[in-house]
């Protein structure tokens, strides 16, 4: 890819444990990337940088004993901004700014820039990346082509990850001021016995 256009393909592994993967386990969604910088690790390895280009899908394998080679269809996205998806981008920004008040791992200027996102493909795929998802979820979200559809599924993963949380924030918070109590008895007792002594 260096040598020619930069572009490759990435697609993940359904299993991520297997060393040597075949065809099969290879998920038939991905994306079609440019390769922005290559660094090569003292250990052999080597990290890319790479930027999403369009949604593809594997439509064959070409015979290759090196590494995967593959024919791929790539998707065109309609992105018509209609009075629904007006809606429905509304709704995942809200949705997303609640996540992120209640996520102690997300930036609060990543929600910032999230409201800022006029395209619902980019806004779609930028909220996923921030979203702690299953790979399965994040495969389906790939896999699904027509950005209002996409939305749809994100929403419902969105408010059932909010519920997640805000019951994770209430046990947190019951468990913070058990401890607090106790301590504070503790505390209470040490007096009472400095006092007695």
């Amino acid at each position: 890819a260096m040598t020619t256009d930069k572009n490759i393909f990435l697609a993940a592994q359904k299993n991520a444990k297997i060393d040597d993967p075949e065809e099969d386990d290879i998920y038939p969604s991905g994306t079609v990337c440019q390769i922005i910088q290559l660094l090569k690790l003292p250990d052999g390895t080597i990290k890319a940088l790479v930027e999403g280009r369009k949604r593809g899908k594997i439509s064959s394998f070409i015979n290759n004993t090196e590494y995967f080679a593959v024919e791929i269809e790539i998707f065109d996205e309609e992105n018509t901004v209609n009075s629904e998806m007006e809606a429905l981008m509304r709704k995942v920004q809200s949705s997303f700014a609640s996540y992120c008040k209640l996520s102690k791992d997300i930036s609060p200027d990543i929600s910032t820039t999230v409201k800022e996102i006029a395209d619902p493909s980019i806004l779609a795929d930028t909220v996923v990346v921030h979203v702690n998802l299953k790979n399965d979820d994040k495969q389906d979200l790939l896999s699904t082509i027509e950005p209002a559809s996409r939305m749809e599924k994100l929403l419902a993963i969105l408010e059932s990850e909010l519920e997640i949380l805000k019951l994770e924030n209430k046990i947190h918070n019951r468990i913070k001021k058990q401890m607090e109590k106790t301590q504070k008895e503790y505390y209470l007792n040490e007096q009472l016995r400095a006092i007695q002594k």
